[in-house]
Formats: C-alpha cells, sequence, structure tokens
C-alpha cells in the first residue's frame, strides 16, 4: 500500500469526525433528537473530540454539547459527570476564538439553568475563564464571555458577588465603550444582571463608574442597547434613594421621559421602569419626575399600550400619588384616575388588576376629596366586584380590601356609599357606616336620601354583635332619626301593624251600636255626645 492510500485513510477519519461533530450539533438543535441523542450515548462520543488534533473538530464538538446542555438541567447534569469541563477548559488560553466561543457557550448553556449549576461551573474554574476571556483583544470572545458572566450573576447574590470579586465589573464597563453594538448590548445587560441583587453591588458597579458609560449607551440608535442600558440604570436606581440620585445627575431625564412613547414597546417599559425606581424611594424624587411631565408621559403610555408594557407606568402612578395629597391631587388633575379606569375595564390578568387597584388606593387615600374623586369614576363598584369575585386571585383580593379601607375611611360622597351600601361583606360595611355615622348627624339631606334610598332599612338589617364598632356605628346612625322611623324600618314592624290591625276594636261600631240603641230605647244619652261622635 502506498503512502498516499495511507494518508488517505486517515484523511477519511478525519472527515467522518467532522461530518460527525457538525451532523450531532445540527441535530441537538431541534428538541425532538434531544432523548434519541441521549440514547445513542452521544456525549461520551462526543468527549473524546474536545481534544481532537484538528481545532474544527474541536470546537464544533464544544458547539455540540453546548447545544445539547442548553435544552435542560439533566443534560446539563450529564455533561457535569462526564467531566466535561475539565477537558473543555484545558489550555483555553492557547485555543483559536473559534474554540474560546464553543467552550464560554457550553458554560452559559450550563450555568443558566439553576444557581446549583452556576455554582459547580464557578467552582470549576468557569468564572475565571470567563473574566480573562472579557480581557481577549477578539469582540467575538468578548461578546461570548460577557453573555456567559450574565447567565451566572443573574442567579442570585452570591454567585454575582463572585464575580465582583473576579474584577469583572470594570471589564463589563470596557465593554460598553467598544464599538460593536452587540458588545455593547451583552455588557449593559450583565452590569444590570450583577447589580439587580443588592444594594451593595449595585454599588460597586457605581463605583466603577458604570453610570455614566450607560447613560451614554441609551443615546445609542439601537432599541437593544436602550433597552439593556435602561434595564441596568434601573436595576441600580431601584435599590436606594442616593442610588437614584447618582442616575439622576446623569442628565438622562427628561429623555427618559421621550423613550416612553418609542416605536418599541420593550424600550417605553423599560423607561417606565426606570422611572418608578426613581420616583418610589422619596417625596423629592418623585416631585422632580413629576415637574418635568412625568405624570403626561406615563399616563400616555397607559393609554397606548396593554397588558405587561403599562404595567411600571401605572405603578409609578401609585408610587407618585403615595407620597403625599398634592401629587396625588397632580395625577387626578392628568386625568390619571379616568385612565386608570379605563384600565380595571379594559384588563383581565389578575396581576395587572391588582398593581392598577393598589395605585387606585394611594391616589384616593388622602383626603375626602381624593376620595371623591375616585368615587365620582364609579371606580369602588367595580373594586367591590372584583373583591366578591371568587375566581379573584388572593393577592387581587388583599388589594382590592386595603384600596376600598383607605378609600373609604377618607369619602364623604353620600351617592357613592349609598351604592356599595347594599352588596358590600360585612368587613368592608363597617367603613361604610363610618362615614355615614359622620355625615348623617350635620346634613339633613343626607338622612333625607339615606331614608328614601334603603339606607336606613338596610342598616335595620344588620346584626352586630353588641360592643363592636360596627355596633357603635348601627347606634350613631340610629339617632339621627326619630324613633318612630327608626322603628318603621326595623325587621318584623310591617307584621307587627298588621297584627295591631287585626287584634284593633274600631271606635266608630260602639258609637254605631249606641246610636242605634239610643233611637229605639230612648236613651237618655246627653245630644252633645252624640254629635261629638257623629
Amino acid at each position: 500500500m502506498t503512502a498516499r492510500s495511507i494518508l488517505q485513510v486517515f484523511d477519511q477519519y478525519q472527515k467522518a469526525r467532522l461530518l460527525f461533530v457538525q451532523s450531532v450539533a445540527d441535530l441537538s438543535s431541534k428538541p425532538s433528537n434531544i432523548d434519541c441523542l441521549e440514547a445513542a450515548g452521544v456525549i461520551d462520543l462526543l468527549r473524546p473530540l474536545l481534544t481532537d488534533a484538528v481545532p474544527p473538530i474541536q470546537h464544533m464538538a464544544a458547539i455540540a454539547l453546548g447545544k445539547l446542555a442548553n435544552h435542560n438541567p439533566k443534560l446539563a447534569h450529564a455533561v457535569i459527570r462526564k467531566d466535561i469541563l475539565s477537558h473543555l477548559l484545558k489550555n483555553i488560553d492557547k485555543q483559536n476564538k473559534c474554540y474560546k466561543k464553543a467552550a464560554l457557550f457550553v458554560l452559559r448553556a450550563i450555568a443558566k439553568h439553576s444557581p446549583e449549576l452556576a455554582l459547580i461551573v464557578v467552582h470549576n474554574d468557569g468564572l475565571q475563564t470567563i473574566v480573562s476571556c472579557l480581557e481577549d483583544f477578539d469582540p467575538i470572545v468578548k461578546e461570548a464571555a460577557a453573555w456567559a458572566l450574565g447567565y451566572i450573576a443573574r442567579h442570585n447574590k452570591n454567585l454575582a458577588q463572585a464575580a465582583v470579586d473576579a474584577n469583572a465589573v470594570p471589564l463589563l464597563i470596557l465593554c460598553l465603550q467598544e464599538p460593536e453594538l452587540y458588545i455593547k448590548q451583552i455588557g449593559a445587560s450583565a452590569i444590570s444582571d450583577i447589580s439587580k441583587h443588592s444594594i451593595e453591588l449595585a454599588q460597586a458597579v457605581v463605583d466603577a463608574g458604570a453610570i455614566f458609560f450607560l447613560a451614554k449607551t441609551l443615546a445609542n440608535l439601537d432599541a437593544k442597547a436602550k433597552r439593556q442600558a435602561l434595564l441596568a440604570l434601573s436595576s441600580i436606581a431601584k435599590h436606594s434613594a442616593d442610588l437614584a440620585e447618582a442616575v439622576l445627575e446623569t442628565g438622562i431625564f427628561p429623555d427618559v421621559l421621550v423613550h416612553m412613547a418609542h416605536p418599541d414597546e420593550n424600550v417605553g417599559r423599560v423607561a417606565a421602569i426606570l422611572t418608578r425606581e426613581i420616583c418610589k424611594h422619596t417625596f423629592e424624587l418623585a416631585q422632580l419626575i413629576v415637574n418635568i411631565g412625568g405624570i403626561a408621559a406615563l399616563i400616555e403610555l397607559i393609554n397606548t399600550s396593554k397588558s405587561a408594557t403599562r404595567l411600571p407606568a401605572i405603578m409609578a402612578l401609585g408610587y407618585i400619588a403615595g407620597h403625599s395629597d398634592q401629587l396625588a391631587v397632580a395625577v387626578i388633575g392628568s386625568k390619571g384616575i379616568v385612565q386608570l379606569a379605563i384600565v380595571l375595564q379594559e384588563e383581565t390578568e389578575d396581576h395587572i388588576l391588582a398593581v392598577t387597584v393598589w395605585a387606585i388606593g394611594q391616589i384616593g387615600k388622602h383626603t375626602s376629596e381624593h376620595a371623591k374623586a375616585v368615587a365620582v369614576a364609579n371606580i369602588l363598584s367595580k373594586i367591590l366586584e372584583l373583591y366578591n369575585n371568587p375566581k379573584s386571585s388572593e393577592d387581587l383580593k388583599a388589594k382590592c380590601y386595603t384600596a376600598l379601607k383607605q378609600i373609604l375611611q377618607k369619602c364623604m360622597h353620600v351617592e357613592a356609599l349609598e351604592s356599595l351600601l347594599h352588596n358590600v361583606p360585612p368587613n368592608i360595611l363597617k367603613y361604610i357606616l363610618g362615614q355615614f355615622s359622620k355625615i348623617l348627624p350635620n346634613d339633613s339631606r343626607a338622612r333625607r336620601l339615606f331614608v328614601t334610598s334603603g339606607g336606613l332599612k338596610k342598616v335595620q338589617e344588620i346584626q352586630a354583635e353588641p360592643g363592636t364598632t360596627l355596633s357603635e356605628y348601627i347606634t350613631i346612625i340610629n339617632c339621627c332619626f326619630p324613633e318612630e322611623i327608626v322603628r318603621y324600618y326595623s325587621p318584623g314592624y310591617p307584621d307587627s301593624l298588621l297584627e295591631a290591625v287585626e287584634q284593633y276594636q274600631p271606635k266608630c261600631l260602639f258609637v254605631f251600636n249606641h246610636k242605634s240603641s239610643s233611637e229605639n230605647l230612648g236613651s237618655s244619652l246627653p245630644a252633645s255626645l252624640y254629635n261629638d261622635e257623629k
């Protein structure tokens, strides 16, 4: 056999190995093929190919393993049990960019499933590999490293702290300064994944100088870059007023409010999230947002978007209104109540309804005028309907109860209170009667309306335990009316009247009998008595 023939055998073997890893990588892309591949022992077959002498075979084997591990935690654990990571990361610094990208993809695919798997990656020198790859000159490797780091850090505070301790944050900030757009996007995302867990981690990100470059990234025309930068700034601002002020000092407002009207609804949603995280902390921060037109921007977003997109805007309105009665008046004056009433009618998802009801409670809780603004929008009956609905979630019911309590304790609008009186559970009824006990003693018109609308009759039907708050309210209300009126509307009073009618002896019969006797028998009854009776 000639040397050429021998080399041809090896060439065929090499081509077969390459064809195998390419085919497995393609097959691994489809979930329907995974069980069959696993049953065929594909991981055992791919493992030795990670150390193949041919670089394309190495990195294609890594890609195939990454696709397998990406499907579910079971396969990710299988990759770990086969000691793949040690083979994968061995001498990675000497590998080419394609292999590094494939290896980082495997780390990301394993780490994404759970904190436990991410921790295994960290303990197998995966984090050090990722950080070293963040320093790589090639932008493709940097992107893959930032992506893998984000998947590790997003799970919990400890894993994010490990990333900070490994000096990853300054390298991520360098990613924000790269000319490649995709590196900016993933770098901002990873910073968000780190800073979202605690004030200490957010402060570490701020101390490294991230806010300035995130704000600069926000000026990029790309929607995804805007979205990731806004999200990272939100993850920083949410922890404290000081961090929120640090974000504000970059001068990104009121541009953030303009982003609420961005054609990409996800950009608008995240802009509302950042606004919410700023204004939730203090009255001063909320006032600043209001002064630059924040309420109008939030209401417009609620009006033009649906479901999850409008949710952070609704929450932001609630935070603003909750800080003070003046800010709540500003929300009311901007037709915020009207828009929230529309949301209650349109939405069907409980978590959105719960947040909307909470926001309405924040608006109406301050004074009688605030409560009246809510009442005249016919919102209280809708909230009560949601509270009484057996299909409502426990969280929605709790939010409805709290909002009704807050608003009713301030409400002096008689018509609104009257409309609720006849279909309300006892635990809310006491708040309504409490308001009537304040209104009726000083308002004759309200007392008349209370009788004619059936309110007084309803009160007499309530069975209240003596000595309770509800009993005290009923006593106060009854004292506002004449005793005979209260008795007339008491249960059983019509029956007692009928019984009295049945037992009554008419006086006219007595007079008639005596009159007849005087005519027939010549009675000596005085004529004056007869005339009086007549």
